[in-house]
C-alpha cells in the first residue's frame, strides 16, 4: 500500500500514462481543462520494460 494524500479538487480522471518521443510520458485531460492547474499522482508501479 502507498502513501495516502489528501488533496482539495474539483473532478478527479483516471487516465494510462503514454509513452511521448524518446524519453518523456504524457497524461490526457479533458479539453475544458486547459489553462487550470492539476497534480499528478501515481497509483501504481510502472510497467516493466519487455
Amino acid at each position: 500500500m502507498g502513501d495516502r494524500y489528501e488533496i482539495d479538487g474539483e473532478e478527479i480522471v483516471e487516465r494510462e500514462v503514454k509513452p511521448f518521443g524518446t524519453g518523456g510520458a504524457h497524461v490526457t485531460a479533458p479539453k475544458d481543462w486547459i489553462g487550470a492547474k492539476v497534480k499528478l499522482v501515481r497509483t501504481s508501479p510502472p510497467a516493466e520494460d519487455k
